[in-house]
């Protein structure tokens, strides 16, 4: 049974919150296990709104420390405190990070009742961040104003399934079915090979979810972006703002578009809006005029990776 893999917007605006839109924050859910990437300031409400148990996050990934992306994090870790949690956290950010939640919580003389755990990324290639034995986590560099990163998720292949007619047919040791299970031929004491082409499913494709928090247009992302399944791309500004989105170092819709196309992605999801736009469809329009399987974020929403 493949885990469920899938992601749900919790915020999609940019810098400020309006036209009922809130600060970046998503929650990537594979299996039983919730990433959250990036913690704007309302986060906890709209958890609680679209029903997400922040209790179940071990695992918080920060992209960069503009306030729209980290502001909500202190307050998430202070109600973490407030309720009793004792299971471990590790936050993964960039250099500073950690300075600031220390500095705040002694200055509120703050005692966390649970190990929070810090892992400084970096914005100098692909690295691997956390490895579970169904998915990986990667940081990537994106091109903002300040360090920034991307988040890539991974899955990995788990245990094949058996081919229940064959071993019916074939008494398979059970040592064998183990290492077939496990993607490896058998071949026993008597000589009897056990293929696992033979007595095993093919595996599913992997799927993999690709998050670009804010960066400037980027075309050489593609070698991280390469055929994803689902890229999230700041679309910050339409073309009539193009010099405004290279000032600011963010990217139009139509540029979150011309990646997605470079890239081979399957579907774009675009997010990271101007407060400037109250309807978003206009934007929608310029990214499909290049990559037509392109979609609004909605909050709320949730999206099968």
């Amino acid at each position: 049974m493949i885990p469920d893999f899938e992601v749900t917007i919790l915020g999609n605006t940019s810098s400020i919150p309006v036209h009922g839109r809130h600060h970046t924050a998503q929650v990537v859910r594979f299996g039983q296990d919730f990433l959250l990437l990036d913690c704007g300031e309302a986060m906890q409400l709209q958890a609680r709104a679209f029903k997400i148990k922040v209790s179940k996050i071990n695992n918080i990934f920060i992209s960069h420390l503009h306030g729209d992306h980290y502001y909500g994090l202190i307050g998430l870790l202070s109600s973490y405190s407030l309720g009793k949690r004792t299971t471990p956290l590790t936050i993964f950010g960039p250099k500073g990070l950690d300075e600031i939640i220390t500095t705040n919580f002694r200055y509120s003389n703050t005692k966390l009742p649970y190990p929070l755990n810090f892992v400084e990324t970096h914005d100098d290639g692909l690295n691997l961040l956390l490895e579970d034995n169904r998915y990986e986590v990667y940081s990537f560099p994106l091109k903002h104003r300040l360090p920034t990163t991307g988040f890539l998720i991974r899955e990995k292949h788990g245990l094949r399934s058996m081919i229940k007619e064959k071993l019916l047919q074939t008494e398979v040791p059970l040592v064998a079915i183990q290492s077939l299970r496990a993607g490896q031929n058998f071949k026993a004491e008597n000589g009897t090979l056990y293929k696992v082409k033979d007595f095993t499913h093919p595996l599913p494709p992997l799927r993999t979810y690709a998050y670009c928090s804010d960066t400037i247009f980027n075309p050489e992302l593609k070698q991280y972006l390469k055929n994803v399944d689902l890229l999230y791309h700041e679309s910050t500004f339409m073309e009539d703002n193009i010099e405004r989105a290279a000032t600011t170092f963010h990217s139009t819709a139509k540029q979150a578009a011309e990646v997605a196309k470079i890239s081979k992605v399957k579907k774009l999801l675009l997010g990271h809006f101007s407060s400037r736009y109250v309807h978003l469809e206009p934007l929608l329009e310029e990214a499909k005029s290049v990559f037509p399987n392109s979609i609004l974020s909605e909050e709320g929403q949730t999206y099968a990776i």
